[in-house]
């Protein structure tokens, strides 16, 4: 059951004020966070086709999120890169068009 009450105008009226402190992140955020960075610096690094990295993985980390954090943190750079499967984690290079996906429809207009 609800209580109800009558109160002041005022508590209606005045603005919230801001949490000044913030919660802590969970060691699994500060851990993201952290791969996120490691990501941003590899991706710098990646200048020409002849840059590669392999993402090599550990054994609590699901591959495809890897790959997902990896493709998220590459549009927030601005970067294009491909993203490949190897024996151990991931290959990580800068998309050219001869490495990009022929999957799906094609990107000509002829295709009505």
């Amino acid at each position: 059951m609800v209580k109800i009450r009558q109160v002041d105008v005022t508590m209606l009226d005045k603005p919230k004020t801001a949490q000044s402190a913030q919660r802590e992140l969970s060691p699994r955020a500060r851990e993201r966070q952290a791969q996120e960075r490691q990501f941003k610096r590899m991706l710098s690094r990646i200048s020409d086709r002849d840059s590669v990295f392999e993402v090599r993985l550990s054994g609590e980390e699901k591959p495809l999120t890897v790959r997902q954090r990896l493709m998220k943190v590459a549009a927030e750079e601005g970067r294009e890169i491909v993203v490949r499967r190897s024996d151990k984690g991931w290959l990580v290079g800068l998309a050219t068009p001869d490495r990009r996906s022929r999957r799906g429809r094609r990107r000509n207009s002829e295709n009505g």
